[in-house]
């Protein structure tokens, strides 16, 4: 089968042109309703840079400054990564799209940009969900941390988690359980049915609600330790802190869970964007409502622009690694391993 053959699988209903071009007949509501269109735009143009310079800046900081070097990091510069391509590749589509009010780059591309939009959406999630259970490692188990996250099984998880997201696209990217085509009523190229079915429920179930509730698992365990162990805590607060070493290690363990809870603040601020995208999306698949598109379509760039700003607010040594590459700093060496029970060939492997 032919790259073409393949790319027309998508493409096999009776009016093709009309699939990908406002008509004469047709009128989209949202059409009447410019003044959303312009918003849309303008929301997506401005998110859209802080989300390409913002994670292009997470990515160059944590891979030069060594001490924000952990296994943590390898997952949050994936998540940087998908974050910063999501908005690269969707920023000139869909602007255009809003702007122009009808899709102009041809079939082929209209089954790339959907299919990349949810690619990279998953992916997102996916490695929040990664890094929830390395917290959660590192916090209840730390006696397997260093077993489970090594150089090798680090890039098996990325490789994992990126091959789990295509395939469970793959059925749709073929056409086989509905197909990437364009939606007139939203004046863009999303999920459509084939025979009344689609992969919308699906994709909700396990590239949404699954992972949403292994985050939550995580997270619960965390804070019943953490609670657990509060009184051991406070005791090695007042009395071992008159040690370097003990001083040392109390340092650590407040760095990670300054990490641990900038973690669950992404978690709950991708909860708040995605989750009333997915819903409209789930309830409403004959896009009756189409403002509500566009308006929860808002909230992805959104999340995917968010991020940095948080690792900035809530976290000093990511604080420190932006300042460090803004103002071309050397960076410094770190006075203490990024996680407490990390050996030094993991810290190694994560540069």
């Amino acid at each position: 089968m032919t790259t073409i053959d393949f790319l027309s699988l998508n493409f096999t209903t009776e009016n093709d042109t009309e699939a990908h071009f406002v008509s004469d007949t047709f009128v989209s509501p949202m059409l009447k309703r410019k003044a959303i269109l312009h918003f849309a735009t303008l929301c997506i143009i401005v998110l859209s840079i802080i989300g390409i310079f913002g994670n292009l800046l997470t990515i160059v900081a944590l891979v030069k400054c060594p001490r924000v070097r952990s296994a943590t990091a390898v997952f949050i510069v994936s998540l940087s990564i998908s974050d910063f391509l999501y908005n690269a590749i969707s920023f000139p589509f869909s602007a255009s799209d809003y702007i122009l009010q009808k899709w102009i780059y041809g079939d082929a591309l209209c089954v790339f940009y959907p299919f990349t939009q949810y690619l990279n959406g998953g992916l997102s999630l996916l490695f929040v969900t990664a890094i929830a259970i390395n917290r959660y490692v590192l916090i209840a188990h730390q006696g397997l941390y260093e077993k489970i996250y090594q150089k090798r099984n680090i890039a098996m998880m990325i490789v994992g988690i990126c091959l789990f997201a295509f395939i469970v696209l793959l059925p749709t990217l073929i056409g086989a359980w509905g197909r990437f085509g364009y939606d007139k009523s939203i004046l863009t190229c999303t999920i459509l049915e084939v025979d009344g079915r689609s992969s919308k429920a699906f994709l909700f179930i396990f590239g949404f609600v699954i992972p949403c509730i292994t985050i939550v698992v995580c997270y619960a365990r965390i804070f019943y330790v953490v609670k657990k162990s509060s009184s051991r805590l406070n005791m090695y607060k007042t009395v071992e802190m008159k040690e370097k070493k003990s001083a040392r290690d109390f340092k650590r363990r407040e760095e990670e869970w300054r990490v641990t809870r900038m973690v669950l603040i992404i978690f709950c601020c991708f909860l708040v964007c995605y989750l009333p995208n997915t819903i409209v999306k789930v309830i409403d698949e004959q896009n009756k409502y189409p403002v509500l598109h566009i308006l929860v379509y808002i909230l992805i760039y959104a999340s995917a622009s968010i991020n940095p700003i948080i690792y900035g607010v809530t976290n000093k040594q990511y604080r420190q690694a932006y300042k460090t590459v803004l103002m071309c700093r050397r960076p410094r060496r770190p006075s203490f391993s990024s996680s407490p029970n990390e050996h030094p060939a993991n810290r190694t492997s994560t540069t």
